[in-house]
């Protein structure tokens, strides 16, 4: 087995580079993807990869550059081989979930392929759930010669504790949730926050535990009326998102909905909680358990990952 001191570590996603950090391993860390920014030590790494498209902008306009990317069957984000070449890293952290999201893990083997001074293991991962965030931070802990125990008892320990509270509730204390993941077009959450948002104690509207995030059309969302909708769009922080929002308030749907009405609207930092499958997705479900059962949980996220819509 490798020893920690011969680890040279590059993260290609901000997921992995936080289990890198919560297994210790912060130190070893020798380059980062363009997004990967937290703990905020890592922002003086090398970057290793840019995005083909300009990522400023509203959702629309996002939508329509990775769109037409894609349709050009070009990758969305460009891996700097050169810098890696400099770099010789041990391990490469990338991923194989969404081509969107970051560089794809074709992109990756290709360029390790044009390395001519090392060799890196590439580690790819592909959470879909929560059990399988755990799993991923217990196969890197194996492959860069560590042990996660610790890291995931403490995780596992905070999700139950929520747990313990939550499943007491009845139905009619659980209220149902609209999670938004993106917002032009429309969007709901998938993979593991309807299973966060149960967990929190409220009842997910959209999306399945495990699968993909699905579109969503504005009549569904307002036939569905749900009690709490949070939105937590890929990538933007709690500021862009409450920017974003003006959007959603401009549908003539809008101010029908309860949600709206009961002023249960809420905006969230979506991509440093939410869109990150990592140590992180603790704090996610705590911060759903604070908006959805304040009278229950402080946790002492407010102002910080979410706040109230025009709050």
């Amino acid at each position: 087995m490798m020893t920690s001191n011969s680890l040279r570590i590059v993260s290609l996603i901000p997921s992995a580079t936080e289990i890198v950090a919560a297994l210790g391993l912060t130190n070893f860390l020798v380059g980062r993807s363009h997004e990967c920014d937290y703990p905020p030590s890592v922002q003086s790494l090398p970057i290793c990869t840019e995005p083909k498209f300009n990522p400023e902008g509203s959702s629309s306009e996002i939508h329509d550059r990775v769109t037409d990317l894609l349709q050009s069957a070009l990758s969305v984000y460009r891996v700097k081989t050169e810098v890696l070449e400099q770099l010789q890293p041990t391990h490469i952290l990338t991923q194989a979930q969404c081509e969107v999201c970051a560089v794809s893990l074709g992109d990756v083997e290709q360029a390790v392929d044009a390395l001519t001074h090392s060799h890196p293991q590439i580690i790819s991962l592909q959470p879909n759930r929560l059990a399988e965030v755990w799993a991923d931070i217990q196969r890197v802990a194996e492959a860069l010669g560590v042990d996660a125990n610790p890291s995931i008892a403490g995780l596992q320990q905070r999700v139950e504790a929520c747990s313990q509270v939550t499943q007491t509730l009845s139905d009619t204390e659980r209220p149902t949730v609209a999670c938004i993941e993106w917002i032009e077009p429309l969007m709901a959450a998938g993979n593991w926050i309807p299973e966060l948002v149960r967990l929190a104690g409220g009842k997910s509207l959209f999306g399945e535990v495990g699968q993909h995030s699905p579109w969503l059309k504005w009549e569904a969302l307002a036939a569905a009326n749900p009690d709490v909708i949070v939105i937590m769009p890929c990538g933007f922080d709690r500021q862009r998102t409450e920017q974003e929002a003006q959007q959603m308030q401009q549908h003539p749907e809008w101010g029908n909905l309860k949600a709206v009405q009961t002023d249960q609207v809420y905006v969230t930092d979506g991509n440093q909680y939410f869109n990150r499958p990592g140590p992180r997705l603790a704090d996610s479900l705590e911060i759903l358990a604070e908006i959805l059962h304040p009278d229950r949980f402080q946790f002492g996220y407010h102002d910080q990952g979410w706040q109230r819509l025009q709050e």
